[in-house]
């Protein structure tokens, strides 16, 4: 019986995910601050990326010879993205800060021309 719990399978791999969504959907609504709603962006993406690595691994494995590995090459083009995504959004908080002394959301009607 403890055999039984001690195995990780698939919905344990989506209760994990669906907490990092839920947790990252919250932070991108509650904050007001740019790197606030960047790190919640980072945490969507993440729970997306175990979901395609979980349902890889549990839901076709492949063979012992060819496993499949098309969950995992998602999960790493999703690390590359959410770096490019990162810097990009970086860069544009760095020139917002410049301009208007904060990283407020709030702030951004004021570039309106």
């Amino acid at each position: 019986m403890s055999d039984l719990l001690l195995t990780i399978s698939l919905p344990h791999f989506l209760v994990v995910s669906f907490l990092l969504l839920a947790a990252g959907i919250s932070t991108m609504l509650t904050k007001r601050n740019a790197i606030g709603i960047l790190i919640g962006v980072e945490l969507v993406l993440n729970a997306a990326a175990i979901n395609f690595v979980a349902f890889n691994h549990y839901g076709w494995p492949g063979v012992r010879a060819a496993p499949a590995i098309d969950g995992q090459m998602f999960a790493i083009f999703i690390i590359v993205l959410a770096a490019a995504e990162a810097s990009v959004a970086l860069a544009i908080f760095l020139n917002f800060y410049n301009n208007f002394g904060s990283i407020d959301v709030e702030r951004a009607d004021d570039l309106k021309a």
